[in-house]
């Protein structure tokens, strides 16, 4: 359950972060019982008495897209599509966001809130500060200033995103080899516009009641387990 509630609070508290991927949290029924009843799932037995409880968890990150929001901050880009934006770590490892609230810094890179420089087909996409023309940036990824080129934008997509390594902040490692990256021909971008995340605080606040109470319930039957396994050994002590 602590693991539950965890995965909730990190949902809410990425709520408003762009192109975030909540996780969805699933849990592995078992069964108790006095007459040694059959697993979920399995034919019930006649005069069987059992409970279900909820046992471990597991959590998986749910890649279905949010919803667009037009900013009109010429350097804001959501992926319209199943791509991913490149960007490079301090440590110089490639990483994978859907975060396209991108930012020009002092040297002239477009990089992520945290300074992650955002990575073109052929390495960091840098501008020329004292090139006044708005920055454009294409469907296809084709980022210019005026009729100055300055690369295109890299996005890749996984034929299996849940092997992707998920790290702090929305952004993943392809670490494992069975993600299977390739170049995202199909994706387009949108300039101008972000990709919300896709989930809200309304909705995480009601699973947050939902795990408040299946741990309440999960209390309540463990106790009539051990009420009733009481009463059995007290029963049994009984028989003269």
């Amino acid at each position: 359950m602590d693991r539950w509630q965890e995965t909730i609070a990190e949902n809410l508290a990425a709520s408003s972060v762009p192109g975030y991927k909540k996780q969805d949290f699933s849990f592995a029924a078992v069964q108790a019982g006095l007459h040694g009843g059959p697993a979920v799932g399995g034919p019930a037995s006649s005069g069987a008495t059992s409970a279900v409880l909820m046992s471990g968890g597991q959590a998986s990150t749910n890649f279905q897209p949010g919803e667009f929001r037009v900013t009109n901050v010429k350097t804001d880009v959501a992926i319209d599509g199943k791509g991913f934006f490149e960007v490079q770590l301090p440590n110089g490892a490639a990483a994978y966001t859907r975060d396209g609230e991108f930012h020009i810094d002092s040297q002239g890179q477009l990089v992520t809130k945290e300074g992650y420089r955002l990575l073109g087909d052929g390495g960091p996409l840098i501008l020329d500060l004292n090139n006044h023309t708005e920055v454009s940036i294409s469907a296809t990824g084709e980022v210019s200033q005026g009729t100055d080129g300055k690369g295109r934008i890299k996005l890749t997509e996984f034929g299996n995103p849940k092997a992707l390594t998920r790290i702090s902040g929305g952004y993943f490692l392809a670490d494992n080899p069975n993600v299977n990256a390739t170049p995202s021909t199909a994706s387009t971008l949108r300039q101008g516009t972000l990709e919300s995340a896709n989930t809200s605080v309304v909705m995480e606040m009601a699973n947050l009641m939902t795990a408040m109470r299946t741990f309440e319930a999960n209390q309540r039957m463990a106790q009539i387990h051990d009420d009733r396994i009481a009463k059995a050994i007290a029963d049994l002590g009984n028989i003269t």
